[in-house]
């Protein structure tokens, strides 16, 4: 569960390595869940990124600490809270993604970062 205020790290190679969550492009959304699009902010990038500290982003939610409940009764718990930055069309920024990402991201339309993808869980 994602609200705002809440930092999260980020799983792609922009540049970028925390973000804080402003706000939660859900309508009449209190929390964020996997695959719900967020407005963050950049609180740290490596020096000389195309991302750089203070500039707002938007961002896919790819893991979540709370856990995942799915049709068929499991549930799904990742260790910690992931973004995938995203730019003005919806595709990723980055060219990789690091860590694994819940399957439920096939269901919301990003295809392009379940390819890319590692581990699809």
């Amino acid at each position: 569960m994602i609200k705002p205020y809440t930092r999260l790290t980020v799983a792609d190679n922009t540049g970028a390595k925390i973000v804080e969550c402003i706000r939660v492009l859900k309508k009449n959304a209190k929390y964020g869940r996997v695959g719900d699009i967020i407005v963050a902010t950049v609180k740290d990038a490596i020096p000389n990124s195309p991302v750089e500290k203070g500039t707002v982003v938007r961002a896919v939610v790819v893991r979540t600490r709370a856990p995942i409940r799915r049709p068929d009764g499991t549930w799904v718990k990742f260790d910690d809270n992931a973004v995938v930055l995203l730019d003005q069309q919806g595709n990723p920024m980055g060219s990789r993604v690091f860590g694994p990402v819940a399957r439920e991201l096939r269901d919301k339309g990003f295809t392009r970062i379940i390819s890319l993808a590692p581990e699809v869980v």
